[in-house]
């Protein structure tokens, strides 16, 4: 099974950034993070790949839009995240 691809979209002093990439760092997880917190290209890349996003985190595995720390929290609590990332 290949390592999928992970993005998180982020911005500075985001409580709900710093939890998300908690969980994934405690999974080992490797990730790309962008910061969007000046707008700018990323920013509008995020809002391409996922139009209501109204908020950060923004959390990408193989381009499926996950949704944002509260979902991905959902995911562990569930057992599927692991199956998600391929551990």
């Amino acid at each position: 099974m290949s390592t999928p691809k992970v993005e998180i979209y982020t911005k500075a002093f985001c409580g709900f950034c710093v939890r998300a990439k908690r969980l994934l760092d405690e999974k080992g997880v490797d990730y790309a993070e962008y910061d969007i917190s000046m707008g700018g290209e990323k920013r509008d890349e995020m809002m391409q790949r996922k139009p209501d996003a109204m908020t950060v985190p923004q959390i990408f595995v193989d381009d499926q839009a996950i949704g944002g720390s509260d979902d991905l929290a959902a995911l562990e609590r569930d057992g599927k995240l692991d199956a998600l990332l391929g551990l």
